[in-house]
């Protein structure tokens, strides 16, 4: 239980910070736990037990880590155009690179077999015209060409 409010709580901060941050699961959740701390700690000194500030400050706390974090680990701004850019370092970064670009790859290998199938198709249309008399040799050989530079 304690675990997911941490994520919970984490995962919160993240959202209240503008901009990426990608970061593993323990992460998340290290910083939900340790800024609710710190913030619960705070406000239990400030107000004493059984105050309704805890929990804020307990939120509170865990955006301040993340914002620590985003400011010295990945070495970014916290506002501005900079914090909307995807990090180059911090935890999990190479990790969630390796996947884009796998993603990446993925989705330029369907494009290029859809635009070969497209290629395919249009090839034979050109064929099919060809064959009914409606377009010249000259004309075929031009239009193929065409195709196959694409």
């Amino acid at each position: 239980m304690i675990m997911l409010f941490g994520f919970i709580t984490g995962s919160l901060a993240r959202l209240a910070v503008p901009g990426p941050d990608p970061m593993p699961v323990w992460l998340t959740v290290a910083i939900g736990l340790v800024g609710s701390a710190a913030g619960g700690a705070i406000a239990i000194a400030i107000w004493g037990k059984g105050t309704q500030g805890i929990g804020i400050f307990a939120f509170l706390g865990a955006v301040l880590l993340v914002v620590a974090y985003r400011r010295f680990v990945q070495k970014r701004p916290i506002v501005g155009p900079g914090a909307l850019k995807f990090p180059e370092r911090g935890f999990g970064i190479a990790r969630f690179q390796e996947r884009r670009q796998k993603l990446e790859d993925m989705a330029r290998k369907a494009r290029f077999e859809q635009a070969a199938a497209d290629g395919d198709s249009n090839l034979q249309k050109l064929r099919d015209l060809h064959a009914a008399g409606l377009l010249t040799d000259d004309e075929f050989e031009a239009k193929k060409q065409q195709l196959q530079a694409r």
